[in-house]
Formats: C-alpha cells, structure tokens, sequence
C-alpha cells in the first residue's frame, strides 16, 4: 500500500495572500497525480486562528494567511473533490501525520507546497518517524517559495534520504 501526502494546496498559497505562479502551475500537476494515485490520500491544511500576527510565526511571517474558515484556508477548488482526507496543523509539520500513516506502508510519497516549508517538514517528520520506509517527494509537484529554495530543499531531503521524484 501507497500514501499520497498533499501538503498544503490551498487557495493563500495559491493564488491568495501567499500565492505565486510557481504554485499556480504545479496545481494540473497534483490534480493529475493525485487523480491516478492507487492508495490512500491524506491532505494537509495550514490553519491559523485569528491571532495569528501574535504568533511567533506571524510576527516572522506577517501575512495574515490560512486563518481557518476562510477562503484562502480552503482546498482549492481542482483539488477539493478528491480531499476527504485532511489533517490540519497549526505549524510548517504536522506532529500527527506520522501516527496516521500505517506502518506497513510501502512508499509515502508527498507533494505540495512550499518545497521548502511545509514539503520538507512533513517528509523529514515521516522520515525520522519511519526511518526504513520509502519517503518519496515528487518535485514537479511542488513549489517553493523561490525556484532556488525550492531546489536547496530537495537537495536537503535528498541527503536524508528522501527519494526526489524528477
């Protein structure tokens, strides 16, 4: 059995307070795979609460984003009708997607957005979590927050041992 992580595909990122058209073109992409993928899909949501400029985050990062029930915290809309799995965190990792992933999992693969935030958080939390099961990360759908970041950060999964899928 496969996992499929969707990190992060939501509308902020997208096309939203934290958009860019590196985001925007890899959105065919993970539609494309995520459509095609035999396994079990879990997608990630950044969430934030009102206060979020008073967070360490925030007051790093001050861009009111991903604040919960808004839009730009939502799926966005190619990939919604595919996310009945999703796990919300409240930071870049989610501490809890490793206990959700079963432990005879064949490969997990992740994609999404940023490559250099919240993709390589996620891969390097399951890596550690499961140090013998294949981590994959599939790079022509994910988007960082530059093209250069984007590349530093499969180069840094890659030292780890996460597999970066061209």
């Amino acid at each position: 059995m496969k996992t499929l992580i969707v990190v992060d595909m939501q509308n902020d990122f997208i096309t939203g307070a934290l958009g860019s058209k590196d985001a925007e073109a890899i959105v065919e992409n993970v539609v494309n795979l995520v459509k095609s993928f035999d396994g079990r899909v879990i997608f990630t949501r950044d969430t934030h609460l009102e206060n979020y400029l008073t967070t360490q985050e925030g007051r790093n990062l001050p861009v009111e984003h991903c604040i919960k029930d808004t839009h730009g915290w939502q799926i966005c809309d190619e990939l919604k009708p595919y996310a009945k799995e999703i796990v919300d965190k409240i930071t870049f990792g989610s501490i809890d997607l490793p206990g959700m992933i079963d432990a005879d999992t064949e490969e997990v693969i992740l994609c999404g957005i940023c490559t250099d935030i919240c993709v390589i958080s996620n891969a390097m939390l399951i890596k550690a979590h499961y140090p013998e099961m294949k981590v994959s990360v599939y790079a022509s759908c994910c988007a960082g927050v530059t093209p250069q970041s984007h590349e530093t950060a499969l180069n840094a999964m890659k030292a780890v041992q996460i597999k970066i899928v061209e």
